[in-house]
């Protein structure tokens, strides 16, 4: 690890200070992180007019519509593997670029795809199991599920850091991920509600930025709910794609960097801790016996009563 401790997201992090390196980073490095996103949002936004929700809903009857999803089984299936190869790109740029300048964006096209069937696999396995998880937590209650799905967003931040950083394969990603997960349980659950947040409300002012050409429609749609189908049409128009494509290169990159933002920090506390045990040996168990003082006898030295 001590080539990462150069790494300027490397190091512990209370919240004030992992939003001000997620913003310094972000700056210093926004031209690259944007091209790279910029390739991935045209993408996926080009491949999502495969999607047409027009056709979903022009029949309101539940059978037909359940039948024309399954037609949609597979292009959605290609935008989310798209959509995963490109995060795997990012996030080995956000933690290797920094250690070299030879890490650019093309050599990191290329070596992080040595992640891409891993990274797929935990994806899998956690979507099924957050899945249940998540259900499970809904049918309890309301704040069960919530919790349940920020409980598994933490995961998924640590997973690519964990398996980039310490070359881990699936199994001991899976064991590393939980440990530094709960480590710092609590501030990490508290840091990924915060970063959620703040997406969120950062997506939502960029959405209504898209729409801004689309105004009109907009309008029609709420005025007239029957007349949504052209808002519908406008997800296709050319404009609505670079728009959107646009818009999201300026968000995509922020989740990969908070999520090295995590790791880093769970990395930094781990080691600081195993400095302190090693420095006070002593201090890392107390033994039974060590409470209770052996009784002198009449002539030590040490004996308070020697002299009464």
């Amino acid at each position: 690890m001590d080539q990462y401790n150069n790494h300027p997201l490397y190091r512990k992090h209370n919240i004030d200070s992992a939003m001000s390196s997620l913003w310094e980073f972000y700056k210093n490095k926004f031209l690259s992180l944007f091209i790279i996103s910029l390739a991935m949002s045209l993408v996926i936004q080009y491949a999502s007019t495969m999607v047409n929700l027009k056709d979903l809903t022009a029949d309101p009857d539940p059978m037909v519509m359940l039948e024309k999803l399954k037609g949609f089984i597979e292009p959605i299936l290609i935008i989310s593997l798209i959509n995963l190869l490109f995060t795997t790109i990012l996030q080995y740029y956000i933690i290797y670029n920094p250690l070299s300048n030879e890490n650019n964006i093309f050599a990191s096209a290329l070596k992080s795809l040595k992640y891409f069937i891993p990274y797929l696999i935990l994806m899998v396995l956690l979507a099924f199991t957050g899945s249940i998880a998540i259900v499970l937590g809904l049918i309890a209650l309301i704040v069960p599920g919530f919790f349940a799905i920020l409980y598994i967003m933490t995961l998924y931040l640590f997973i690519l850091p964990v398996m980039m950083v310490e070359d881990a394969n699936i199994l001991e990603t899976i064991s590393r991920t939980f440990k530094l997960v709960h480590k710092n349980f609590w501030a990490n659950i508290g840091w990924v509600a915060v970063f959620l947040i703040i997406l969120i409300v950062i997506s939502v002012i960029f959405s209504a930025i898209i729409l801004l050409p689309f105004t009109g429609d907009f309008l029609k749609t709420i005025m007239n709910p029957q007349d949504g189908t052209k808002l519908l049409d406008d997800t296709a128009n050319p404009l609505f794609i670079i728009l959107s494509a646009l818009v999201s290169s300026l968000t995509l990159p922020l989740m990969p960097i908070f999520a090295s933002i995590l790791y880093f920090n769970g990395r930094a506390n781990e080691e600081q801790r195993q400095i302190i045990a090693a420095e006070n040996p002593g201090n890392e168990r107390v033994r039974v016996e060590d409470l209770y003082a052996k009784p002198y006898s009449d002539d030590h030295p040490d004996n308070p009563d020697k002299n009464v």
